[in-house]
């Protein structure tokens, strides 16, 4: 969507409080024994004590309030009965509706005890999103964001999963513009609108540039080839003075 009024934008920092403040509460909860049901009740529980509705249920008959992700597989795994370990690498991607509006983010969590080229992963997960928001501000090109997370990733020797890409939030969980491509992409040519409403959300790997459904479920992607992927991923408002980010605990 693109914002026309100071009500709207409100009302987006609101339910992007809501989903970062969700997306803590999950992060700080995780203790290795815990099913990837039990962490999502957590979730569903503050989102609804807040008076929000999880979005991949509500737009997509999605089987849980959020997308819970562990080791190989990195976007949309469905919580059940999978038991977190210490040394796990999980991925938990948070997004509701309240009064009409949506919100999305996500981020990668390393449980204790941590192998160090898992921590640089998570530290270097987070720096690659914030030189993509470096880049956003209305009238600039939507292909800076992927071209500055590439220079990022080839710097520091990584490679990003091309298949996964960021997209336009507000009014449905899913909107325009579609496929913002957070790896250099040189067919793209759109500008970023003033007011402008989108994620930002690029899949860093030691190694997979692909992600592949597998046999079992229509849901969970998997990393291809197989390597530990990190999301990291905020909801941005485009305007003048660069990127005003809605998806912040605050």
């Amino acid at each position: 969507m693109t914002i026309s009024n100071d009500d709207e934008l409100q009302a987006l920092k609101e339910i992007g409080g809501i989903v970062a403040r969700a997306l803590a509460a999950m992060g700080k909860a995780i203790e290795p024994g815990m099913t990837t049901a039990e962490l999502d009740t957590i979730g569903r529980d503050y989102l609804e004590h807040h008076g929000a509705r999880p979005a991949p249920e509500l737009a997509y008959e999605f089987p849980g309030a959020a997308c819970i992700s562990v080791n190989e597989e990195i976007a949309h795994g469905i919580p059940g009965e999978r038991r977190i370990l210490a040394g796990d690498l999980v991925n938990i991607d948070v997004s509701a509706e309240k009064n009409g509006f949506f919100a999305d983010t996500g981020a990668s969590f390393a449980v204790p005890p941590v192998k160090p080229k898992l921590d640089r992963l998570c530290r270097d997960g987070r720096r690659a999103l914030w030189a993509g928001i470096g880049q956003v501000g209305a009238g600039k090109p939507l292909a800076g964001i992927g071209q500055a997370i590439g220079r990022f990733a080839d710097k520091n020797g990584y490679t990003l999963v091309r298949n996964l890409a960021s997209h336009g939030v507000g009014r449905s969980l899913h909107e325009e513009p579609k496929e913002i491509a957070t790896w250099p992409d040189r067919s793209e040519r759109r500008t970023m609108t003033n007011g402008l409403v989108f994620t930002v959300e690029p899949f860093l790997s030691l190694g997979a540039d692909w992600a592949e459904n597998a046999d079992g479920d229509r849901w969970t992607l998997y990393s291809d080839p197989c390597a530990p992927t990190v999301q990291y991923e905020h909801t941005v408002v485009a305007t003048p003075r660069g990127a005003v980010v809605l998806t912040l605990p605050g």
